[in-house]
C-alpha cells in the first residue's frame, strides 16, 4: 500500500521522456559513391550499449517517483492486556465425601466426583454452557489447587497451567485411612491464604482480586486453626472465600459392604453441614455461601461465581509499517535495499556508464 499514492500519477510522463530519448531523428545524408565499405564495419561494445544510460536514467526516475508515493508494508499485531484474579480451590476429601447423592448422566456418583466434573468446567470453560451464556473457562487466572481431610495438602501453587491442575484435581481420592480422616477447613484457609500471598511481585502486578473457593461437606473437626480465624486472616490480606456446603440434608446414601457377603450395597445415613459457620466465612470476607444439593445446583453455584468474578481482558491491536522508500525489505524471499538508494545507485550507475565508458571511446 501508498502513504500518498497521488505521486504514482507522475509515471504517466515517464512514456513521454522515454519516447523523447530513444525515439530515432531524422538522420542527416551525405552522399557517397559506395557505402559497401563502411557497410562492412561493426559497431563497437561502446556503440552497442550506447542507449543503457538513458534506461538506467528512466528507471531512476520511476523509483523516485515511487518512493514519493511512500509505499509500505504493515504488520498488524495486537497486545492482550490481562488484569485476572488468583484464586484457591480447596476441596474436602473426607471418609464423608463418599456419599453417592449426585448424579453425572443419569449415574450416582460420590461428592467429590462431582466436584472434579463442575471444577473442571469452571477451569477450562464447558462449550455447551459457553453457548448457553454460562461458564466459559478461566484461562487468564492463577488457580491453585488445596485438598484436606485430617489436614491440608497444596496440590499446586496458583498457576496458569490449568492442563497440570485438572491433572492433579482428578487424582484426588478420599481418604480411607482413619488416622487421615477429618475436616480440617481452617487449616485448609489458612494454607489457601498463604499460597495466594506468596505469589511473586511480577503475578501480583496482574491479578485484580484473589479469590478461595471452599467445598467441603462437614463441620471443622481437625485441625489447628479455627475456620472463622482463617476467615479474618484472609479477610486482613483482601481475599474473598466464597464457600459451598456440598451435599443433601438429613440423610444421604453410602456405599457400603454387607460385613458377611461382601456384597455392595447402599447405607443411609445421617449427614450435617454447619452451615452457619461457612456462611460466617464468606460474610467475613465479603462473598458469599452457597448451598449445592445436587449436580445442576453445583453447577449453577459456579456459574454465579464465574460471573461475580469476572477476569478483565482489554485487547489493543496496531499496525507496524515498514517504510520501503527508506527500508531495506524482503519480498517472495529475496531482500531488496530501500527504493530511494535504490534510485541514487541506478543515476550513479548511469553516470558511470556514460562518461566512464562510453565517452572514452570517442
Amino acid at each position: 500500500m501508498f502513504e500518498s499514492p497521488w505521486f504514482l500519477w507522475l509515471l504517466l510522463i515517464v512514456p513521454v521522456i522515454a519516447w523523447q530519448m530513444f525515439h530515432r531523428k531524422q538522420a542527416w545524408s551525405i552522399t557517397f559513391s559506395s557505402t559497401r565499405l563502411v557497410s562492412a564495419i561493426r559497431p563497437s561494445w561502446r556503440q552497442r550499449i550506447a542507449w543503457l544510460p538513458d534506461l538506467l536514467t528512466l528507471l531512476a526516475l520511476v523509483a523516485m517517483i515511487v518512493a514519493l508515493a511512500r509505499p509500505r508494508m504493515g504488520r498488524e499485531q495486537t497486545v492482550i492486556d490481562s488484569e485476572g484474579i488468583a484464586m484457591e480451590i480447596v476441596v474436602d476429601r473426607s471418609g464423608s465425601m463418599q456419599a453417592m447423592d449426585f448424579q453425572i448422566d443419569g449415574q450416582h456418583v460420590d461428592r467429590l466426583t462431582a466436584i472434579k466434573n463442575v471444577a473442571s468446567s469452571f477451569i477450562k470453560g464447558d462449550e455447551v454452557e459457553a453457548a448457553e451464556g454460562g461458564i466459559t473457562g478461566r484461562a487468564s487466572d492463577l488457580i491453585g489447587l488445596i485438598t484436606f481431610a485430617g489436614y491440608a495438602d497444596a496440590m499446586t501453587p496458583p498457576t496458569l497451567d490449568h492442563a497440570f491442575l485438572l491433572a492433579q484435581l482428578n487424582h484426588a481420592k478420599i481418604v480411607t485411612q482413619r488416622d487421615e480422616d477429618g475436616t480440617a477447613i481452617g487449616d485448609a484457609i489458612s494454607l489457601a491464604v498463604e499460597k495466594l500471598q506468596s505469589l511473586d511481585a511480577s503475578e501480583k502486578s496482574a491479578v485484580k482480586s484473589k479469590v478461595i473457593i471452599l467445598m467441603t461437606d462437614g463441620e471443622n473437626t481437625a485441625g489447628e486453626f479455627d475456620p472463622v480465624q482463617a476467615a479474618e486472616l484472609a479477610k486482613t490480606m483482601g481475599i474473598k472465600v466464597y464457600a459451598i456446603g456440598v451435599g443433601t440434608k438429613g440423610r444421604a446414601p453410602f456405599p457400603s459392604r454387607h460385613p458377611f457377603t461382601g456384597e455392595a450395597t447402599v447405607q443411609w445415613m445421617d449427614v450435617n453441614i454447619d452451615e452457619e459457620t461457612l456462611r460466617k466465612i464468606a460474610e467475613t470476607t465479603g462473598a458469599e455461601y452457597f448451598r449445592a444439593t445436587d449436580t445442576k445446583s453445583l453447577t449453577a453455584i459456579y456459574d454465579a461465581i464465574d460471573q461475580l468474578e469476572k477476569t478483565k481482558i482489554e485487547s489493543h491491536r496496531f499496525t507496524d509499517y515498514q517504510e520501503l522508500a527508506v527500508q531495506s525489505f524482503t519480498w517472495n524471499a529475496l531482500s531488496f535495499p530501500p527504493i530511494a538508494l535504490l534510485a541514487l545507485f541506478l543515476i550513479a550507475a548511469s553516470v558511470m556508464v556514460k562518461h566512464g565508458l562510453i565517452q572514452t571511446w570517442v
